[in-house]
Formats: structure tokens, C-alpha cells, sequence
């Protein structure tokens, strides 16, 4: 399956993420004129499970979607909806084509060089790897990282040893499976998500007594990717370093983070896809990249920081860019 056609998805409703994902598709085609395959804007439908109505409808967000070959794909939110959000991810897989490869982008991505170069064997699943030790928090009186991941992979009957990086030290959080759920991709994906949707569903309303005092909220989905992946056979070297979360793709999470630390390449793919006018006029509806990129604003926070010196921890990036007064979100 490697090197074969392959679909896009992205998450797309009302609000911030319907602006994102425009400025997604801005950049995929900017970017990858060589993607041959179709671009999936996946849209949760209303129902019992939101309080209000997730769906797209800003007719200027959604003709400018379709005049850069976006389809809108609406699905039905059955298990999370607004109680957790990041479930979209996991619901809306089983809406795109059967049997197709995907890879699915968070909408807070922009494509920055030709996807369709990217050496994906879709038959050995991954995911994002830019990555902190943000799950699990052991506790002072155990179990620890191991004890907490084994008994995830005892719940669904996969071999926990092969998914250790034993280069890592015992009880380092690094020697467990774990990924950012800012991508990931695999070679059918309904296959994917039902899996997905059944592990997740498992851990939240079942889990594991070792899993005593700790948040599933928001890590789910990051709970439960790693263990998908590992059961269809992926891991954490299928995909060579240096294409996605690289050359090829940014997972910026907030304007103003993306200023203050991507590369130069990355701001200069956002001036560029969101420059066209026809673009422009429907991003000024969203009130940070209207301050953000055509107003200057990230300009403003890019001179706070030498991106050769970051702060190690994130925080303090943002803590600087809220005591100048330029944090927005």
C-alpha cells in the first residue's frame, strides 16, 4: 500500500475550526498541487448530543471551501459530541470511503510542502510524534507508566513488550507509545475508526482500576490512538522523521504561537494561502487571523522571540504574549 491515491480529512463546524479549515485547504493547495486525492471537511450534524448546532453554515465559509475542491462531510455524533469535542475525530471516519487510505489532519494545520511526496505505507499506521509527556501522571503510590500502559494493552489483547522503545529508560515516558493526535493516517478508514470508537468508548466508561486518578479529559483520543495504531500493526518508526510535523506540514495550534515560533517558511505559507482576495475577505471573519495576519498583530509577536532561544516550556511562551497583550484565541 505504499505510495498509493489517498484522502484528507479535517474537522470542520461552526466558529474558530470552520476558518481553519479554509485556511487548511488554502495551504494544501498552495502548497501540494500534486495531491490527487479528495479533501474531506467532516461536519458533526446536529442532534441530542450538541446544545447547539455544530454545522457550517457561513455560505461564504462554505463556497470558498468548495471553490478549492473541499467536500463537506457530514456525519452523526452518536457517542461524545460537545461532552468531548476531540471525539469528532474518531466519529467522523466512519463517514469517509471504505477501503480508501487517509490521513486525517487536526484543522489547526497547514500544509507547508507536496503531501503527495510523502512516503506513507499505509499499511503500518502512525501518528503525530511531536509529542510531550502530557498522559499519564503516576502517582506517588503507583502504578507507574508501565503498570498504567500494560493494563491498557491487557484490556484489548495486544502484546505490550514489541511496543516499547526499550532505547528509553524504565518509567521515562518516552519508552511508552504515545502520540499527538494532530495527525495520524491508516489504510481503511472505517476499519480505523470503529476500532477507535471502541477502544475510546472502553477506557471512558470502563477504565482499568490502574488508571485510578487520572484525567481522560481531554487525552482520550491520545489515550487510545497509540493502541490502535500498535493493533494495526504501525508504530512510532513507519514514517520517516522530517515530512509531517517538518517540511511538509506545521500543526500551529494558535495564531499566536505560530508566530512566535514556527519557522519563517511556515509564516510565509500563511501570508501566502490567506493573501488571495477572494480568501481574504472570508478569513476576516475570524477575529484572530484578521488581527493576526492581516493586521500585523503576528508581526508584533514574532519580534518578542528569538526562535534560535525559545523558552523550553510552552507557558512561558504564552505568558509572554499575553503580558504584551497580544494573546488571542
Amino acid at each position: 500500500m505504499a505510495n498509493a491515491p489517498f484522502n484528507v480529512m479535517i474537522v470542520g463546524q461552526a466558529g474558530r475550526l470552520q476558518y481553519e479549515a479554509l485556511l487548511f485547504a488554502a495551504s494544501l493547495r498552495h502548497c501540494s498541487p500534486g495531491f490527487a486525492g479528495r479533501l474531506f471537511v467532516a461536519v458533526p450534524q446536529p442532534g441530542p448530543l450538541w446544545d447547539k448546532d455544530p454545522g457550517i453554515r457561513n455560505q461564504d465559509v462554505l463556497q470558498a471551501l468548495a471553490d478549492l475542491g473541499a467536500e463537506i462531510l457530514p456525519f452523526e455524533s452518536k457517542v461524545f459530541g460537545a461532552a468531548y469535542p476531540y471525539g469528532n475525530k474518531i466519529e467522523a471516519l466512519q463517514a469517509l470511503p471504505e477501503g480508501e487510505p487517509f490521513v486525517f489532519f487536526d484543522t489547526d494545520t497547514l500544509i507547508t510542502g507536496e503531501l503527495a511526496e510523502v512516503p506513507f505505507d499505509f499499511s503500518r499506521p502512525s501518528a503525530s510524534l511531536r509529542v510531550e509527556g502530557t498522559w499519564p501522571k503516576p502517582t506517588l503510590y503507583g502504578p507507574g507508566y508501565a503498570g498504567i500502559w500494560q493494563s491498557l494493552y491487557t484490556r484489548f489483547g495486544l502484546d505490550y513488550p514489541s511496543s516499547l522503545d526499550l532505547s528509553q529508560p524504565d518509567e521515562f515516558w518516552k519508552r511508552y507509545l504515545y502520540f499527538n493526535a494532530g495527525f495520524f493516517y491508516g489504510a481503511c478508514p472505517r476499519a480505523f475508526g470503529k476500532r477507535f470508537l471502541v477502544y475510546a468508548q472502553s477506557v471512558r466508561d470502563d477504565p482499568p482500576p490502574e488508571l485510578a486518578g487520572q484525567s481522560l479529559d481531554p487525552w482520550l483520543d491520545q489515550i487510545v490512538l497509540p493502541l490502535v495504531i500498535h493493533s494495526f500493526g504501525g508504530g512510532r518508526d513507519a514514517l520517516p522523521a522530517g515530512y509531517l510535523d517538518g517540511e511538509t506540514s506545521c500543526h500551529y495550534r494558535l495564531f499566536p504561537l505560530l508566530y512566535a515560533r514556527e519557522s519563517d517558511r511556515v509564516v510565509e505559507v500563511l501570508q501566502e494561502a490567506a493573501a488571495p482576495n477572494r480568501i481574504k475577505k472570508v478569513l476576516k471573519g475570524c477575529e484572530p487571523i484578521k488581527r493576526m495576519v492581516y493586521q500585523g498583530r503576528g508581526g508584533k509577536v514574532r519580534a518578542l522571540f528569538d526562535r534560535e532561544n525559545l523558552p523550553r516550556r510552552e507557558q512561558a511562551i504564552r505568558n509572554r504574549i499575553k503580558s504584551e497583550g497580544f494573546w488571542m484565541r
